[in-house]
């Protein structure tokens, strides 16, 4: 068995180019800033799903898939010479919704930690004082 099915060795391929892409020939103001988290291919290499993240988050999803949707035919043209393949894939482009999840979990897991070392300190005040009053008696 190969250690990589041919669908992740296109998958990469297609990653690899579509970032350079869009460093390099895409000038669109509403691509600008795109990263392009991940590619999954359907088995029989008819579909690329491409995954893309943007620094504002959700708010350009919208802004963005149209930048993708109006140059689609241009990036597939310019992939296909790129990449070789006998057959170009049909590109559909999807946010990648995993950086925000994962940074709404750091924002719980900050406010967690600010919460148990205010309660630390709040114990050890409350103990200093105790002490005090203590030693006073």
């Amino acid at each position: 068995m190969k250690p990589f099915a041919r669908s992740e060795r296109v998958s990469g391929q297609i990653q690899k180019a579509m970032s350079e892409l869009l460093h390099k020939s895409i000038h669109d103001p509403r691509l600008e800033m795109v990263t392009i988290t991940g590619v999954r291919m359907t088995p029989d290499l008819k579909i690329a799903k491409i995954y893309f993240a943007t620094p504002n988050g959700a708010s350009d999803v919208k802004r963005v898939s149209e930048g993708f949707k109006s140059s689609r035919g241009y990036i597939k043209r310019i992939m296909a010479s790129q990449l070789g393949l006998r057959y170009m894939p049909d590109l559909q482009f999807y946010y990648d919704k995993s950086f925000d999840y994962g940074a709404k979990i750091e924002k719980l897991l900050k406010s967690v930690q600010s919460e148990s070392l205010t309660l630390a300190d709040t114990r050890i005040n409350d103990g200093r004082t105790n002490n005090t009053a203590a030693q006073t008696e």
